[in-house]
């Protein structure tokens, strides 16, 4: 139903909006001039109206950073102080303070140059983004093909769009204005659809020479590279200075048949968002570019939202990280000031300096190694005293039993989440990580050879700091092939992962997860893991076996731990006999048809 209202908004949207068109301000398509000043007029004049369309006739379109609106934010799972000290941001399209805009491409090409935003989005309401391409002149991922392998030397084929020179023996990758010095390396194998960490170290230390056109002997010691002829080196910063989008502080975000063929950094980036309908976006390298990888790191990464995030008809490949991370961010509590207020500390080194809270937020007080949730309260002040720390006050006095070291949670910006008819491919990592409280349904999508657990369910105060627990979570009709190959022993398909390192017994960290009717095309043994869960269902699913991996040992399909009330039933294993395995488990805890 809330999809129906959606489109319906859209379309009386598009109907009664006051067109704007780009070429009245002198932005015309295949120029390849800069167009982002006359965009950027273009997005301004939608303050004269109600609703707006800005319309770009179909063409390519280029923005250079030279003129484009600097911006100062900070954004979560970038980078650290010491990697990025200044956030500054150049944005090609801001879209600031703005309500009821639709960007209408028709099929447009939107090519940027340098280091860009693509587009942000802040404290804005219903902005509807439709039928564009998105690419870099030249992508931060540089590639190359290994044309030849030997414990002494590589010849390779450099992909045209990634620019190099050689200074004085060595290969420096280039861009526009930028050089490549942080190196992380992913070595992709197209022809079965598979991607592994690689080393840009044998390189880096060996002599270059140009001995063909884009073709470079590099003369060495290759003794540990391990590669094959046709693999794509595939090659970027590990510093995450940029993302591919923004939205911030945002409410009704569309987008609509957009086409992310090259991103820096992060990727689709939202944070403190509500209400995210995501249809028919694909992040992936261009038709015929010859391109491997589409981001330097996830497809859609969605931190502290709330509302209704929906991901449909969306295809991910060829991506340095996850395709879909949606969570939260624990804060640690390094301070209690008085029996209402309390000192908390941004932990992770990439994600701070945003404010995590704000008066009227209901919060979960957790003990961080247990993840054990104890208590709850309602913001009545808060802010950043540094770009690290944060001063909340609370209503009413927090629990006694809360002490330094405990984090909180920011329950009220959690969202429900719906993944259904997509693909997820092409990536070294997971393909999908959930941790939110609200309902999550993940439907009728393919996962194919992704390198790690396709679904991995986590939470966790000690590491990443990504909250937090799950209560509603259903994945059905899914197929899973072939994935987990880089994972060694721990590669289930699905991992239920909560990493609380004190086990309290009798609490459980999820709850409530139903996987049913889905596929699974396994190489190896295991399917599932899960621990400390309440209200496990796996049932009525098949699972078949793959020659695409020699198995490792034989082990248990299915591992649990610290679970109760799981039912396990009904499940076909076609041609192998499934082994189950429970720890720190009772018989009432566990109904199966699977012998243990």
């Amino acid at each position: 139903m809330r999809t129906f209202f959606t489109v319906l908004f859209l379309c009386a949207t598009v109907a009664n909006a006051q067109t704007i068109r780009v070429t009245d301000y002198g932005v015309l398509p295949n120029s390849f001039a800069d167009a982002t000043e006359g965009v950027q007029k273009a997005i301004e004049a939608c303050r004269k109206h109600d609703q707006s369309t800005i319309v770009f006739p179909e063409g390519r379109y280029d923005f250079w950073p030279d003129n484009a609106v600097e911006t100062h934010y900070y954004i979560t799972n970038t980078s650290s102080e010491e990697e990025v000290p200044e956030k500054k941001q150049r944005v090609g399209l801001l879209f600031k303070n703005l309500k009821n805009v639709t960007v209408e491409a028709n099929n447009a090409v939107f090519v940027f140059h340098g280091k860009m935003i693509t587009w942000a989005i802040d404290s804005s309401e219903n902005i509807s983004i439709r039928n564009v391409s998105v690419n870099y002149e030249r992508p931060g991922m540089s590639e190359m093909t290994i044309k030849e392998i030997t414990p002494a030397s590589v010849t390779a084929a450099v992909h045209p769009d990634s620019k190099f020179a050689i200074i004085n023996g060595k290969l420096e990758w280039y861009g526009e204005k930028w050089v490549s010095r942080n190196f992380h390396a992913v070595l992709v194998r197209p022809g079965e659809g598979t991607l592994f960490y690689s080393n840009w170290a044998p390189f880096l230390n060996s002599r270059a020479e140009v001995i063909a056109p884009l073709t470079i002997q590099f003369t060495g010691d290759f003794s540990s590279f391990k590669a094959l002829p046709g693999d794509v080196l595939t090659i970027r910063d590990r510093y995450r200075d940029y993302v591919g989008a923004l939205h911030n502080r945002s409410k009704n975000i569309s987008l609509f048949n957009v086409h992310m063929n090259s991103m820096h950094g992060l990727g689709v980036v939202s944070q403190f968002c509500e209400n995210l309908s995501y249809d028919s976006v694909f992040v992936e390298p261009a038709a015929g570019s010859g391109r491997v990888i589409a981001s330097s790191a996830d497809g859609m990464h969605f931190s502290g939202c709330k509302g209704q995030i929906t991901i449909t008809h969306c295809r991910f490949r060829g991506m340095h990280d996850d395709p879909v991370n949606v969570h939260g961010t624990h804060l640690k509590v390094t301070e209690i000031i008085s029996p209402v207020k309390l000192k908390l500390r941004f932990m992770h080194h990439q994600t701070y300096g945003f404010p995590a809270f704000a008066a009227g937020d209901s919060v979960a007080f957790l003990h961080a190694a247990a993840l054990q949730i104890f208590g709850a309260g309602v913001v009545k002040s808060a802010g950043l005293i540094s770009e690290r720390e944060m001063i909340v006050e609370m209503q009413e006095s927090f629990p006694a039993t809360l002490k330094e070291g405990d984090a909180l949670e920011n329950i009220t910006w959690t969202p429900s989440l719906t993944i259904q008819n997509s693909r997820f491919e092409g990536t070294n990592t997971r393909g999908t990580l959930v941790t939110t409280r609200r309902k999550v349904v993940i439907e009728n999508n393919v996962y194919y050879r992704t390198g790690m657990h396709a679904i991995l369910i986590e939470n966790d105060a000690s590491g990443w700091y990504e909250s937090g627990p799950v209560t509603d979570v259903t994945i059905r009709n899914n197929q899973f092939i072939e994935c987990g190959y880089n994972s060694g022993n721990n590669n289930y398909i699905i991992n239920i992962n909560p990493e609380a390192h004190d086990w309290v017994k009798g609490y459980y960290v999820h709850r409530n997860i139903k996987i049913e009717n889905n596929y699974f095309k396994v190489y190896d043994y295991p399917v599932l893991r899960a621990y400390s869960t309440k209200g496990l269902v796996f049932s009525n699913n098949t699972i078949d076996r793959s020659g695409f991996r020699t198995p490792g040992k034989e082990r248990p399909a299915i591992s649990l731990k610290a679970c109760t009330g799981v039912l396990i039933t009904r499940n076909t294993f076609e041609g192998w006999q499934p082994a189950l395995q429970a720890e720190q488990m009772t018989k009432r805890d566990i109904k199966s048809d699977i012998k243990n």
